[in-house]
Order: C-alpha cells, then sequence, then structure tokens
C-alpha cells in the first residue's frame, strides 16, 4: 500500500469514527479507529522502507 493509499485509509476510517460517533454506533467507531491505526502503520513502514532503499541505493 503507498503512502497515498495509506492517507486515504485514515481518511475514510476518521469519517467512519465521526459517522459512528454521531449515530451512537459503538462498533462503527472502533472500526474506523482500527482502519486509521492500520493505516498509519502502513504508512510508517512505507516511509521506512524508501529511507532504507534511499540509504542501500536500490
Amino acid at each position: 500500500m503507498a503512502k497515498a493509499h495509506a492517507k486515504v485509509h485514515q481518511i475514510r476510517g476518521k469519517m467512519k469514527e465521526t459517522l459512528g460517533k454521531a449515530l451512537g454506533d459503538s462498533s462503527m467507531q472502533q472500526a474506523g479507529r482500527g482502519e486509521q491505526l492500520r493505516a498509519k502503520a502502513h504508512e510508517v513502514t512505507e516511509r521506512a522502507t524508501g529511507h532504507l532503499r534511499k540509504r542501500s541505493g536500490h
């Protein structure tokens, strides 16, 4: 997943969390938070991989 895709998933997760909060649906809120966390982890992983590739010359 590219960094841009991770950002899209973070935004989608935030929207899901906000909608869940507005509807009083705690499972939707949790799903939104989970999606945000997974996307953030992917973004950090992509960033670290990019740095490692740049340092190794690949």
